[in-house]
């Protein structure tokens, strides 16, 4: 008996809540730095060396997901995750930076890349009706996880100390991701959604693209591949630029206080989270590559406003929609790659184009940092980051432009397939 699907997503979400809580690190940071007198450099290196090895660590166990199944890799995801929160824990009870980085940076960061690709083609083989959907649903934990994991963080440092933190942290998500893994698992050879058959042939519903089917090491010969990793790229180094200056740049441009930009920040989760269920959602009607289309554009416009709106609501306005664009980047692309190279591996595609979030990471903060520093102002910072985003915006044309030559070209296929197939009849006709 077929398990239920949205049972299915709802363990692919748990996974992701549970690692997505690597982006409240910033509630570690000034407790660290006071209570061991090490710098910012020193403590968010922890945080880069993370996202780095979640990048690098997707690439590999991608393949993993593919051969093994999503409960295998959720399971190892569970256990690397919360071994490296329980490692960083008696890192910081005897104040061991490195101790810290090889535990929460490289073993919690393989956690995190393992963990991420997990869901992925399951869930779209769950929801073939549905591919945006469907992925949207986990990565949108991702996106949220900081904005409910934060204020828990904070209270639990006050409370019982760093070090006890992540030891309750590691203890806390080995559960929940153990046992979202239990039930994780594709569905019965041949399962179809109830309805789904009749929706097709009634034309009510789409067959899904899968355009080109390949295997992940035939995908990344290809340019529409690369495609892909140049547009992640320019969106999540930006992404995670604006992100790491949201609070001193919201100060001074529009004048509010600290506080009130703490608060920005918190909002940035919300938006984060929310814009990977909607846009991911909403790219089942309008179509990936428009999708992103409409991002890039989105992020052009946004990026040279930003700096010139000093009225508090509509500056914020417009940095929640730049994140709902970077968090729709994330949730999007699984569905992408499915629509271009087919499930067969797509956990694998996903996990090679995941490396330009390891990337990103690396050159985001340090990036804006620079840009800052060399020119004074958030205005020039934001407006390379414009420009750069005309960049992928070209490439999200040329995507598209791609896909419909592609689409082209099969329905002509399949014109001339039925065309010989009509003349065969009519030859044996004849010869009869």
């Amino acid at each position: 008996m077929a398990k239920n699907r949205w049972l299915i997503a709802a363990s692919g979400v748990g996974i992701h809540i549970s690692i997505g809580s690597v982006y409240a690190w910033s509630v570690f940071s000034k407790p660290l730095m006071a209570q061991f007198g090490w710098s910012l450099k020193e403590v968010g290196f922890a945080f880069g060396l993370a996202i780095f090895m979640l990048g690098m660590s997707a690439a590999v166990m991608g393949h993993v997901v593919e051969k093994r199944g999503p409960r295998f890799s959720g399971t190892l995801s569970g256990i690397f995750w919360s071994v490296g929160l329980l490692g960083a824990g008696v890192a910081t009870s005897i104040g061991n930076l490195w101790l810290l980085y090889l535990c929460y940076g490289v073993i919690g960061g393989i956690g995190l890349g393992t963990g991420y690709v997990t869901p992925v083609s399951t869930l779209m083989k769950w929801f073939p009706d549905r591919r945006g959907l469907a992925t949207g649903l986990a990565i949108m934990g991702f996106g949220f996880a900081s904005f409910f994991g934060a204020p828990l963080m904070a209270k639990l440092i006050a409370s019982v100390g760093i070090a006890n933190t992540f030891f309750i942290l590691g203890s806390l998500y080995a559960v929940i991701m153990l046992a979202s893994a239990r039930y994780l698992e594709p569905p019965p050879a041949g399962w179809k959604p109830a309805g789904f058959e009749e929706a097709l042939a009634s034309g009510k519903k789409k067959a899904a693209m899968d355009l080109m089917p390949m295997t992940a090491n035939e995908a990344v010969k290809t340019k529409p591949f690369y495609g892909l990793w140049v547009m992640m790229f320019i969106n999540i180094t930006c992404g995670i630029a604006v992100i790491s200056v949201a609070s001193p740049m919201a100060q001074e441009v529009t004048g509010m206080s600290a506080l009130a930009a703490g608060a920005v920040v918190g909002m940035i989760g919300l938006f984060n989270g929310g814009g990977r269920l909607a846009w991911a959602s909403f790219s089942d009607v309008l179509g990936r590559p428009n999708t992103y289309i409409t991002f890039f554009v989105i992020e052009v416009v946004a990026f040279f406003l930003l700096p010139t709106l000093k009225d508090v609501l509509i500056f914020q306005v417009v940095l929640y929609l730049i994140m709902t664009c970077y968090g729709g980047g994330f949730s999007t692309l699984p569905a992408y790659i499915g629509d271009l190279f087919g499930t067969k591996q797509v956990s694998a595609i996903h996990g090679y184009v995941l490396t330009a979030w390891a990337m990103a990471g690396l050159v985001g903060s340090s990036f804006a940092s620079f840009l800052r520093e060399a020119t004074g102002s958030y205005a020039a910072m934001t407006t390379v980051f414009a420009g750069v985003f005309i960049a992928a915006l070209a490439v999200s044309v040329a995507m598209k432009v791609f896909v419909n030559r592609e689409l082209a070209r099969r329905e002509l296929g399949y014109a001339q397939v039925e065309a010989d197939g009509l003349a065969l009849a009519a030859a044996d006709e004849e010869t009869r």
